[in-house]
């Protein structure tokens, strides 16, 4: 989840709405890469989710990141709840999820580097307090009352409005993980086209990443739960946001959508005040109950951003959202797999090729049977299979495309970041599908064995 947004004055017209992501548009050059990626903690003894607070906690992991390898402190309410160090930082989500958003860089070698001192850091602070680190789409086994809520203000009042809106939002909270990129657009038509091939190839995602068929101890009939579970969190702030595909689609048209889902909260000298379900438009007229005669900054507009969550999200950049946590080698290879289809105008080009002639009922038709059956999804005539393959060639071709060398020139490009995706293709297998041939084979049903062999 996003930390509070700064810098922004006062609005003072409706413009500046759509101005304030306008002003994300960059040249070629100046495209960076930004990857985030959550993970789960648990005592490596009970195998019980990590406590915030205690010997084996997730302030324990915090303050060895800080003093034992150089992060500056992020402090709420008096408690640690992040850190920050050379323009990345790492965040708690509700459930003591922990989650590092890289900053952003030029290549998925860069990329890919910082995921993995990241994670030799944690393991480093894990191992010391006697703590272990998973990525898994969702819990497979803890239940609700088990997942304890992180002391950010921002996560109680989104833990009771989850309630009134949906039947998904405090699992979706406490009990799933997501790997997902941030790029950059160079305009506004640029934008409206990555967008609309984000959405729309979102499920391929999905299924090529799925990692959650396991839920409360049992397999749950999905290959991507967390999915599933965002299927039914808020109707206002998810899905497939069928109007990024309508004529006139821009700036504008996602400043109207945004307008029209209710808000979280405003965040006020450190502390977040509720104003759960109301309208930023009444707080443009200086009408919002929760601050009477008070009118928003374009930092509150940029926190209000971050509370929407379709499956690709604008900002100053683009979020790309479908995909399940997962092991160390497929962390690098959702950035490669998007980076390959946005940043080269072939690729760009021939992907929305693929998707333009689909209808809103069949990208949600694939969106469903994605998170359900993963790259054994059939609709209609598309075979989940088929489309994966074609896209990541397209990837394949785009990242060949862009010719960014790492190891000091040794490696030509960024393509051998898609091995991972390119051996389930070959297979046929996902990481769900491989947990469920570990669950219905030498695990004999013992999901335990899930910690010791997949932890980071």
């Amino acid at each position: 989840m996003s930390i509070p947004q700064s810098g922004g004055g006062p609005i003072e017209h409706h413009s500046q709405l759509a101005e304030y992501m306008a002003d994300g548009c960059k040249p070629r050059d100046d495209w960076r890469i930004g990857t985030e990626h959550e993970k789960f903690g648990y005592c490596k003894d009970t195998l019980r989710p990590i406590p915030f607070e205690g010997e084996r906690s997730v302030r324990a992991v915090l303050e060895g990141l800080r003093d034992r390898h150089g992060w500056e402190p992020v402090v709420e309410g008096g408690h640690l709840i992040g850190l920050v160090k050379d323009g990345a930082n790492v965040s708690l989500e509700p459930g003591g999820q922990l989650e590092l958003s890289g900053a952003p860089v030029e290549t998925i070698h860069q990329t890919c580097d910082e995921v993995n001192q990241h994670l030799a850091e944690v393991k480093d602070i894990a191992d010391a307090v006697g703590v272990g680190f998973i990525g898994l789409g969702a819990a497979p086994v803890w239940q609700h009352e088990d997942m304890p809520l992180m002391p950010k203000g921002r996560y109680k009042l989104m833990d009771s409005y989850m309630q009134r809106v949906g039947t998904m939002g405090r699992v979706m909270m406490r009990r799933t993980c997501t790997v997902q990129v941030n790029l950059d657009f160079g305009s506004e038509a640029d934008m409206v086209q990555k967008m609309r091939v984000a959405i729309a190839l979102q499920p391929v995602a999905t299924a090529l990443f799925a990692n959650s068929p396991f839920f409360e101890g049992k397999v749950n009939g999905h290959k991507s739960w967390r999915s599933r579970v965002w299927r039914d969190l808020d109707p206002a702030r998810t899905g497939m946001v069928p109007f990024v595909f309508e004529d006139g689609f821009g700036f504008e048209r996602w400043v109207e959508y945004a307008l029209d889902v209710p808000m979280y909260f405003v965040y006020r000298d450190g502390k977040y005040i509720d104003a759960l379900g109301q309208s930023f438009r009444d707080f443009l007229k200086g009408e919002l109950p929760a601050l009477p005669g008070e009118t928003p900054t374009l930092s509150d507009w940029a926190d209000h951003l971050t509370t929407l969550f379709p499956e690709a999200r604008v900002k100053k950049y683009i979020e790309m959202r479908g995909a399940d946590g997962g092991p160390w080698r497929r962390l690098c290879a959702l950035p490669a797999f998007w980076v390959g289809l946005m940043y080269d105008q072939g690729a760009l080009d021939a992907a929305w090729d693929i998707a333009k002639g689909w209808d809103a009922e069949t990208r949600q038709a694939l969106r469903v049977a994605a998170s359900e059956q993963g790259l054994q999804a059939v609709v209609g005539d598309i075979k989940m299979h088929d489309l994966a393959r074609e896209v990541v060639a397209l990837s394949d071709e785009g990242l060949k495309a862009r010719a960014r060398t790492g190891a000091g020139g040794l490696v030509p490009n960024e393509t051998h970041f898609l091995n991972a995706l390119k051996e389930s293709l070959e297979t046929g297998k996902t990481p769900a599908d491989e947990l469920l041939d570990h669950y219905h084979g030498d695990w004999n049903g013992d999901l335990n064995r899930i910690y010791g062999e997949y932890s980071y």
